[in-house]
């Protein structure tokens, strides 16, 4: 049986992270691979290196209110420090729990100062993907996740983000050798698609996140029910920049004219809710009423569960809604984003009879660009 290396984003913090390794891997191994994924111990920026100018344009952009909303909160941090570090490793503990059951990880580590000799040996592919591996304000820059370590015609990449639309000037160079130097090529949002033209004139091809290759069924099957789900109908929200204030109060309307309660995921001040793990965030959104979020995951878990969801775009990170946008594009529902919904009519309502039809385009188109570039026979 022939191997194949992951190389992806390793955090255990981060829902869609361990979601797309794990449908990745599914997939591969559904294939007649074996799959591992290489931990890597480089660690990424959890936060973008903003310059001087990105700075002052944001702290000007901001009102009083949003300036008090963000001392407040950093004052609350500085005041439970110790309360909110048991939090944080609580959360840690469900997501290596989840990584445990689910992905097979190996049993060395990699960084660019620490690269076996003959690890390129070890596997007859590597594959770098999905997930933000290319944005540099992640990786800082690293070779790592372009596979240089590894004999050219083993370098595969699988619908990885740039997670931002333009390459800063001092990655150019790095950028250009890097993508030349893999030998099949896709991405995962038509920014990437473009980043790539640009810098080495070559095409690659936008395919889904891994996650939308599996199947409703098969999500459900690793599907649990946290201890402190609601009984009752409830509104969920997993915002990563926070909710935009100009959308509240719709969302407080909503939950008041229905009778909702409110799960916010990811929300540190949520002791309990802060622990939910990948296979608990897959039920919530599965039996919510409706969910809100900024997530591009949480998008394609609503698509993929077909439920009621609004996305927003997230705040102070404009760049990174590209990827949400070629989503919405893709399966035909830009209706779905917040200044497009009706909130008086359309919350509740949402039509899915076409992405059937769309999905399994999407997945053939994916299918056939890994079988291909692992030269599965009878690839085209």
């Amino acid at each position: 049986m022939k191997k194949i290396a992951l190389l992806t984003l390793n955090g255990y913090f981060n829902y869609g992270n361990r979601l797309q390794n794990y449908a990745l891997q599914e997939i591969l191994n559904l294939m007649n691979f074996k799959v591992e994924t290489v931990i890597n111990n480089n660690k990424p920026s959890k936060n973008k290196n903003y310059t001087f100018k990105e700075r002052m344009n944001n702290i000007m952009n901001m009102t009083f209110r949003k300036m008090f909303i963000i001392l407040k909160y950093k004052i609350w941090l500085k005041k439970n420090q110790n309360e909110i570090e048991k939090r944080e490793k609580n959360r840690r503990k469900t997501f290596k729990v989840f990584t445990l059951n689910y992905i097979k990880e190996t049993d060395y580590s990699i960084s660019d100062n620490n690269i076996p000799e003959n690890l390129s040996d070890r596997y007859d592919y590597f594959i770098a993907g999905s997930d933000q591996v290319w944005n540099p304000n992640y990786n800082l820059g690293s070779s790592i996740y372009f596979l240089t370590f590894a004999d050219k015609h083993k370098r595969i990449a699988y619908a990885p983000s740039f997670g931002v639309s333009e390459i800063k000037p001092e990655f150019i160079e790095n950028y250009k050798d890097w993508i030349f130097g893999m030998h099949k090529l896709s991405v995962r949002e038509d920014d990437g698609a473009k980043i790539i033209k640009e810098l080495t004139g070559r095409d690659a091809p936008v395919l889904v996140d891994p996650t939308l290759l599996l199947t409703k069924e098969k999500w459900l099957a690793i599907a649990k029910e946290a201890d402190n789900k609601p009984k009752g109908r409830y509104l969920l929200t997993y915002f990563l920049g926070g909710i935009p204030d100009n959308y509240k109060k719709q969302i407080k309307s909503i939950v008041k004219e229905n009778r909702l309660e409110v799960i916010n995921l990811g929300n540190i001040r949520e002791k309990e809710t802060y622990r939910t793990g990948p296979s608990e965030f897959i039920d919530y959104i599965n039996d919510c009423s409706v969910f809100c979020t900024d997530s591009f995951h949480g998008a394609v878990f609503s698509i993929l569960l077909e439920k009621p969801f609004i996305v927003f775009e997230r705040i102070g990170s404009g760049s990174m809604y590209s990827r949400i946008e070629t989503l919405l594009n893709k399966f035909n529902l830009n209706s779905r984003k917040a200044e497009n919904i009706s909130w008086e009519e359309d919350v509740f309502k949402i039509d899915f009879s076409h992405v059937p039809e769309i999905l399994e385009f999407e997945r053939n188109k994916s299918l056939d660009y890994l079988k291909y570039a692992l030269n599965i026979e009878g690839a085209n």
